[in-house]
């Protein structure tokens, strides 16, 4: 009975999270299509809006840690969900993200992400994304902020163990940025996939910066090490249990 009920909740959750995305992305259409500050003002009170009915539809709260960087940096985050995306955007204040071209075809999301500045990227092809990115740093053309970028390259389930790619690295010594790690267990209570969401607090954690300029080993050693260890202790303390303990 007590699942039937988390479905329940969950599943009424879940259908009024994307109403809310449908009226809120036509309500801010206007603004946004004309004005980039528009376009942010919608995502971010759609985030806020999501975060909020969260907390109280499923008891599921949401906690930012650490040192938010409000300068041009690289945000190289653990991705497990939709919601540590919408935390780190919140939480942020010029966020963009590398995402994946698909998404800039679907409606609402792909608009406003094109809007605020994220960088559709074709599957298998992340590192002409990343050339074309540096090129337009260099000539100005992308609007200063923050920009995320998914090191493992996709969601990743907790408990499960995927490569760090080496983009995050190149794009951080082209550009000059520093890389600020983000670690989550958004992944324990907001799963990949399915319709049950959990009650407990999701963190995501901005770690101490990786400064530019690092050797390509260091670099990616440190950046995996960062994350995961810490990533591993935020799902622990939601309650997730790994498969070798």
């Amino acid at each position: 009975m007590a699942y039937a009920w988390r479905w329940l909740r969950s599943l009424v959750f879940n259908i009024q999270m994307y109403v809310a995305m449908a009226v809120l992305g036509v309500v801010f259409f206007p603004w946004a299509l004309f004005s980039r500050k528009g376009a942010f003002a919608a995502c971010k009170s759609y985030c806020r809006w999501v975060l909020w009915t969260a907390s109280w539809m499923l008891g599921l709260k949401t906690e930012v840690r650490g040192e938010v960087p409000t300068d041009e940096v690289i945000v190289a985050a653990k991705h497990m969900s939709f919601l540590d995306i919408l935390m780190i955007f919140n939480a942020i204040p010029a966020g963009k993200f590398i995402m994946k071209r698909e998404i800039l075809f679907m409606p609402i999301i792909g608009q406003y992400g094109y809007r605020i500045g994220c960088v559709p990227v074709n599957r298998g092809k992340r590192g002409k994304a990343i050339k074309k990115m540096v090129a337009d740093v260099a000539s100005g053309a992308q609007h200063p902020g923050q920009l995320v970028i998914y090191s493992q390259g996709t969601r990743v389930a907790p408990g499960v163990k995927k490569p760090y790619k080496v983009g995050t690295h190149v794009l951080s010594e082209e550009t000059g940025q520093d890389v600020v790690p983000v670690a989550t267990n958004a992944g324990v209570l907001w799963p990949k996939r399915g319709v049950v969401r959990k009650a407990g607090v999701a963190v995501v954690e901005f770690l101490p910066r990786i400064p530019a300029g690092l050797p390509r080993d260091d670099f990616m050693a440190r950046l995996e090490q960062d994350v995961e260890s810490r990533s591993n202790a935020l799902m622990r303390d939601a309650g997730f249990t790994f498969a070798e303990e």
